[in-house]
């Protein structure tokens, strides 16, 4: 997965804000949700971002891989991310 290229974002205070060119939208994301959204700056696979985050976090795998999945689902369903060809190593 990967950000989209028609997008803005800015980080505030450890959260961040995302404008969505094409749709004029504006999403916001807490603290875990804007490093999420740091590493999805470029291709990454679903299972690198819960192992960095699972580094970062004190989390259960279960809960960090459900959050990530839930959270890239909202950010898929908002056209904020798209599938990748090659992740980055």
């Amino acid at each position: 997965m990967v950000a989209i290229r028609d997008q803005l974002s800015s980080d505030l205070g450890g959260e961040t804000v995302i404008l969505h060119l094409g749709a004029g939208v504006y999403y916001g994301l807490d603290e875990v949700g804007a490093r999420v959204w740091a590493l999805l700056q470029r291709p990454r696979r679903v299972g690198d971002l819960c192992r960095e985050l699972l580094s970062e976090y004190d989390v259960s795998v279960e809960r960090c891989e459900r959050a990530v999945l839930d959270l890239l689902a909202e950010l898929s369903n908002a056209g904020l991310i798209e599938a990748a060809d090659e992740p980055a190593p």
